[in-house]
């Protein structure tokens, strides 16, 4: 016998991943220049070449045994130092290096968190639909369970469904901005509206809630809009972060968790933190990733082509006659599905070579999510594909 929850998740995995895994089999048979694959959210543009360098430098000159050592379990200090100087200079965060614990990625971050906050098996955590779907797994795992709050009409969250959702069981809330897999930015309005929300909540139940600001797309942030960073507004508040969009470095897996200081425990919650990361086998994130996070931390990926991609593909797919959600960030697009059943609608997109994720694991139905990251040339050759998949509803 074995753990039936992970034999599930494993046995069926995401339906991002599954379209993922097919689009590599379909290139094969076709071509990959004929498979439009709109599937993950895998970086199309490199990391920089300063990056690189940097590495290389690195690997030259340091101590050879040092290079590949165990760092600190919560990481090197010269690493976190740099996150903080970062953050407190750029949004004035208030943050201390302290209560910074680098991570392999977001995902580990999000893990290792809610392991740390969940307290009881009717511990609940609320998430902003439409979300990552990978939250519900996150969740499931640390013993919590989920409640998902519906959006308003322009994929934020709707605030009174929020409100009547907290209840005294509520032990944490989950966001994403840029948000995935709309692109939607959460602005100055929102985030201080939800704080004052929670503020008044906490009050009422007598309990912390925790406000997990999960910030893998920070800087692909094109909206205009200044990004409101959340220790400002809230206490009880967790960054996480990954490096793999802004840097473009997704397999290396490298990211942070940053507590706020201002936090109602703050000693205790870091502490928790520290332990879930051994509770689940995290020794240290990647030591060579670490050594080079001083040196890097100001770089960003360009992010030229996302744009270029964005407009194309905007234009492109309303012109045919899709209604498009216009992303003001990540590198993602919410287009509505041509049936009510976004399965449906995903899967006959495959007969046309155009792989694309339903939308009803990301907490919404209706919808599919299209990865922009990817060549120039794919769009354009993507829209005879999307054009014929209309006309065959039309039919």
């Amino acid at each position: 016998m074995v753990n039936e929850k992970a034999k599930k998740y494993g046995g069926q995995g995401s339906a991002i991943r599954t379209l993922f895994e097919y689009g590599k089999k379909r290139k094969k048979i076709v071509g990959p220049e004929n498979v439009f694959d709109f599937s993950i959210g895998n970086p199309s543009t490199p990391a920089p070449k300063e990056f690189n360098e940097t590495l290389i430098k690195i690997i030259n000159e340091c101590d050879p045994v040092l290079l590949h050592s165990y760092t600190s379990a919560i990481g090197e200090a010269k690493a976190r130092e740099a996150i903080v100087d970062n953050l407190n200079k750029r949004y004035d965060a208030g943050l201390d290096r302290h209560y910074v614990y680098i991570t392999c990625g977001a995902a580990a971050g999000l893990t290792i968190t809610l392991k740390a906050i969940a307290t009881s098996e009717d511990d609940e955590a609320i998430v902003f639909a439409p979300f990552f779907p990978e939250y519900t797994v996150f969740i499931e795992n640390a013993g919590l369970k989920e409640v998902i709050v519906n959006p308003d009409e322009n994929m934020l969250p709707d605030f009174v469904d929020l409100e009547n959702k907290i209840t005294e069981k509520t032990r944490v809330i989950i966001m994403d901005s840029p948000n995935n897999p709309t692109g939607v930015v959460y602005g100055e309005e929102v985030i201080q509206k939800l704080a004052d929300l929670l503020n008044k909540k906490q009050k009422e139940y007598g309990h912390e809630i925790f406000l997990i600001s999960d910030e893998p797309y920070r800087e692909l942030n094109f909206s205009g809009k200044k990004y409101p960073f959340v220790t400002r507004y809230y206490d009880n508040s967790v960054v996480v972060y990954s490096f793999s969009k802004s840097l473009s470095l997704p397999g290396e897996r490298i990211g942070y968790i940053a507590v706020n200081p201002k936090s109602e425990h703050v000693v205790d919650l870091f502490n928790a933190i520290n332990g879930a990361g051994r509770l689940m086998g995290f020794v240290n994130a990647p030591a060579l990733f670490q050594h080079a996070l001083p040196y890097v931390i100001d770089m960003v990926s360009n992010f030229d082509d996302y744009l270029v991609n964005r407009e194309l593909l905007y234009k492109g797919l309303t012109e045919l006659g899709y209604e498009v959600i216009y992303p003001e960030g990540a590198f993602y697009m919410f287009v509505k599905s041509l049936e009510e059943d976004d399965f449906k609608f995903s899967s006959r997109a495959k007969d046309f070579d155009i792989l694309v994720a339903p939308s009803t694991p990301f907490g919404v139905k209706g919808y599919v999510r299209i990865a922009y990251c990817c060549s120039t040339e794919q769009i354009k050759n993507s829209m005879k594909a999307f054009k014929a998949l209309k006309e065959s509803y039309e039919r």
